[in-house]
């Protein structure tokens, strides 16, 4: 169902202030990771506020869809969904990173509320992707489960033993989404790691695959109902973004990955995402 435009301009709202608030906690903690929370902005923002069934109230909900960081360095931008959600105040996103508050460098299903899986080492998501699919199956429940991978994150063997379980279950409610940005830790995915034809290898594995612009949240959104629609496979949606999306001087760089915000930097990001000049 193509969004109406008052519904894009809200979700392109978002994700502007979205941005302009990752900029801030994360030069306030001085640490975390702007790269990739940046270029999972649109795609994380599209499921919450357009896709998936929560209730902020009951974070425990039997019903409620499921999203799960695979990329679990990205927790600032989820954190950042969940506070204007109302899982939690927003004046905890200030704490990030902080000893003693609940909004850890990577997401904890135990401290913080709507977290559904811890993570951090890449690759567990998909395989807990699975599991949860597969309960709900046996449970009798219709909820979809949402997976964000990073592209660094699938050269990790599990990843395809995973796939290839979701394949042979038909888990058809499963939706994983891959944010394509070509850029990890140490360099691009071309130099550490090269994946070849994506595409054709997760259709290789049984998945039905979906292309789309990550930074479009229409598109977003009318990927998820693709996924939405197939029936007797899972189903991926393959999202091309940059790293660094909105910040130039970030944008496509790995040394934007997890490196801490210097003042200079600081105010060069805030003025552009303010729509300054850099």
């Amino acid at each position: 169902m193509a969004l109406k435009e008052d519904r894009k301009a809200y979700l392109r709202e978002l994700c502007a202030k979205f941005r302009d608030t990752l900029i801030d906690i994360l030069y306030k903690a001085q640490s975390g990771h702007p790269g990739g929370s940046l270029s999972a902005t649109e795609i994380i923002t599209t499921l919450y506020f357009e896709k998936m069934k929560t209730d902020p109230k009951n974070p425990a909900w039997e019903d409620r869809d499921r999203f799960i960081l695979g990329k679990g360095h990205g927790a600032p931008m989820l954190y950042i969904n969940l506070a204007e959600k109302g899982f939690f105040p927003a004046a905890d996103l200030w704490s990030l990173r902080q000893i003693g508050c609940h909004l850890q460098g990577h997401p904890c299903a135990k401290n913080t509320p709507g977290v559904e899986l811890s993570t951090g080492p890449l690759g567990l998501g998909l395989s807990a992707g699975v599991g949860i699919a597969l309960g709900a199956r046996l449970g009798k429940k219709d909820f979809y489960t949402y997976v964000l991978m990073g592209d660094g994150e699938i050269q990790e063997g599990i990843i395809w033993e995973a796939a290839m379980a979701a394949n042979k279950f038909k888990l058809d409610r499963l939706i994983g989404i891959l944010d394509y940005n070509g850029v990890q830790l140490d360099g691009t995915v071309d130099q550490i790691m090269p994946l070849g034809d994506v595409k054709a290898k997760w259709e290789a594995f049984g998945w039905k695959t979906i292309i789309t612009d990550g930074h479009d949240v229409e598109a977003v959104s009318d990927a998820v109902d693709q996924a939405q629609a197939v029936k007797g496979s899972p189903a991926i949606i393959i999202a091309k973004t940059v790293k660094g999306k909105g910040v130039s001087f970030m944008e496509g760089k790995n040394t934007w990955h997890g490196q801490p915000i210097s003042e200079e930097n600081y105010k060069a990001a805030k003025a552009e995402l303010a729509g300054g000049k850099k």
